[in-house]
């Protein structure tokens, strides 16, 4: 298989994409046929166009623009993954725009709109009226309200996909995702994507997809990826040992001295990503921030900067980073250690992404050192401990 379709050929060509990856060539086809599919595979396997291409192709086929509701929906757990996939929705959908039945001969033309929940509400409205999108994504919580209110018309969803599927299925998102579910009732296939993907998930996913009258033949396939080379191989994995009080003295220390090109900082939560934010500026360092109680300006500001470059670090928390798709990210600083090696996973896949390569820092104390070695047993990979020098990113001496 390759991506070769009329539709998608010109504008794939631009970003030098003329075949698939092992999970594009696995799932394309999959969906192509009608069936459902939920898949998992490492960061960066390209797993967006995976169920993009061949969706936008069935929606083409069976001429679904300009139908009184959205044919699609996709749902993330965040603001800046769902505003990706629109972006990379946008850019196919250029090339169904050109083609003879939507672009020369006047027909409807296919959209895509953002219903993320820092966005106003009121104004999606409006737009859904406006616009009558072939696409919508959003989180589960706004998607669910537009729904209940009469806006968006949930009867002409046909399609439905579940990105980061395994966030979705989570404990805190799983009620609403399963609302939103319960209010779709007219989704003949599905798809959900993931670069991990536990057995609760896994099952969690299933009972959902279990809700639709599914087409295709047969019950949703679960496609296991790979890409796992991508954490070994193309990711450095480094750790610096830092007393709790003194992590962020560290991270500063460590950016003066290793200067990253672009460099996203990971926290837990809470309020600790804006306490981060703040000493780094007060520091000298061209930083944003990403994280709960922004508004949707604020975080936009923060990712065009971020991507532009005129920000060198951005200070994310754990949620706001997942998904994230930046280019030419060489750093990843995690100031906590995760629980499990899933979340250790998505953190490290925003860097070494599109065949480049990166390191993956962790900051942490003694129980957190422990508990990465954990992880590093787990994951298969070697974490090679460091410490800061004279200025300078050093190997620690060899113990006699």
């Amino acid at each position: 298989m390759n991506f070769g379709h009329p539709l998608f050929a010109g504008c794939l060509s631009e970003r030098n994409i003329t075949s698939p990856t092992d999970i594009q060539a696995r799932v394309m086809p999959l969906l192509s046929e009608g069936k459902s599919v939920i898949f998992r595979s490492a960061t960066g396997t390209g797993k967006t166009f995976a169920y993009l291409v061949p969706l936008l192709e069935r929606l083409e086929g069976e001429g679904m623009a300009g139908l009184p509701g959205p044919a699609m929906m996709i749902c993330a757990p965040t603001h800046e993954l769902c505003a990706q996939i629109k972006n990379e929705a946008d850019f196919l959908l250029r090339g169904m725009t050109a083609s003879a039945e939507h672009g020369a001969e006047g027909g409807p033309v296919p959209s895509v709109l953002l219903l993320a929940g820092s966005g106003n509400i009121g104004r999606q409205m409006d737009a859904l009226r406006k616009r009558k999108p072939l696409i919508v994504a959003g989180n589960p919580g706004r998607l669910v309200k537009l729904v209940r209110a009469g806006k968006l018309l949930p009867s002409a969803v046909r399609f439905l996909v579940l990105d980061e599927g395994d966030r979705l299925a989570a404990d805190e998102l799983f009620p609403e995702t399963s609302l939103l579910a319960g209010l779709l009732r007219g989704v003949t296939q599905a798809a959900a994507c993931s670069a991990t993907l536990s057995a609760k998930s896994r099952e969690r996913l299933l009972s959902l997809f279990a809700l639709f009258a599914l087409g295709g033949g047969g019950d949703p396939l679960v496609v296991e990826g790979g890409g796992e080379e991508i954490l070994r191989e193309r990711i450095r994995h480094w750790a610096f040992f830092s007393e709790g009080r003194r992590k962020i003295h560290t991270l500063v220390s460590f950016l003066s001295a290793e200067k990253p090109g672009k460099a996203l900082v990971i926290s837990g939560g809470g309020g600790q990503p804006g306490i981060i934010y703040s000493r780094l500026r007060h520091a000298g360092i061209a930083a944003a921030a990403l994280y709960g109680g922004l508004d949707r300006k604020e975080r936009k500001a923060a990712m065009d900067g971020f991507r532009s470059g005129k920000f060198s670090v951005l200070v994310s928390s754990d949620l706001a980073a997942r998904g994230l798709d930046v280019p030419g990210i060489t750093h990843v600083v995690e100031l906590d250690v995760p629980p499990d090696g899933g979340a250790y996973v998505h953190r490290a896949g925003r860097t070494g992404r599109a065949g480049k390569t990166g390191v993956m820092v962790t900051i942490g104390d003694g129980e957190e050192m422990r508990r990465l070695e954990r992880l590093e047993k787990q994951l298969g990979i070697v974490v090679y401990p460091r410490e800061l020098s004279g200025g300078r990113v050093t190997v620690p001496p060899q113990e006699p």
